[in-house]
C-alpha cells in the first residue's frame, strides 16, 4: 500500500495565519453575526438586509442584475427571496418584455420595514467602522473591491 502524502502542521500554521481567504472569510461571518445580530428585533438578516436595499431602486430589478451586485448565483437568490415574499416584503413578477425573466420589486410594506432598518444599520455600521485599527474604512473598503 502506497504511504499517504502528508501536509506539514509548520504548513498548517502557515495557512491558518496568512490565507486571506480564511481572514476574510472569518471577518464576512463576524459581521454578518454583528448585523443579524441587530436586525433581529425585525425579523431581519444583514442578507436580507442587503437583498431589500438592492431592490430599494425606482424602477423593477432584473434578478440577474441583482443576483450579479450580490455575487450569488440566481438559484441562490431565488431561495433568499422566498421568506421575503412570503411575508409580503418583495414581489416577484414576470417581465412583460422577456417572459423568461424575472422582476423583483419591493413592496410598500418591505420599504416601511426598510426605513425602520436603515438606522440600525447606521448606527451599526459606525460603531465596527470606529473600531477599525486604522480607523480607515475606505482603505477597507477599496482593498476588499480589489479582491471582489
Amino acid at each position: 500500500m502506497p504511504h499517504a502524502a502528508s501536509v506539514s502542521y509548520d504548513k498548517t500554521l502557515l495557512v491558518r495565519d496568512c490565507c486571506l481567504c480564511l481572514h476574510v472569510q472569518r471577518a464576512a461571518r463576524a459581521l454578518a453575526r454583528r448585523f443579524d445580530e441587530t436586525m433581529r428585533p425585525l425579523n431581519l438578516t444583514n442578507g436580507q438586509f442587503s437583498l431589500m436595499m438592492s431592490l430599494n431602486r425606482p424602477q423593477p430589478s432584473a434578478m440577474a442584475a441583482v443576483a450579479s451586485l450580490l455575487a450569488m448565483d440566481r438559484t441562490t437568490l431565488t431561495a433568499a427571496l422566498k421568506p421575503l415574499e412570503r411575508r409580503g416584503l418583495v414581489k416577484v413578477s414576470t417581465n412583460q418584455a422577456d417572459r423568461r425573466s424575472r422582476l423583483l420589486t419591493l413592496t410598500q410594506k418591505g420599504r416601511a420595514l426598510l426605513a425602520r432598518a436603515v438606522p440600525i444599520w447606521e448606527d451599526t455600521h459606525r460603531k465596527i467602522e470606529a473600531s477599525l485599527p486604522e480607523r480607515d474604512p475606505e482603505r477597507l473598503r477599496k482593498t476588499l473591491r480589489a479582491l471582489a
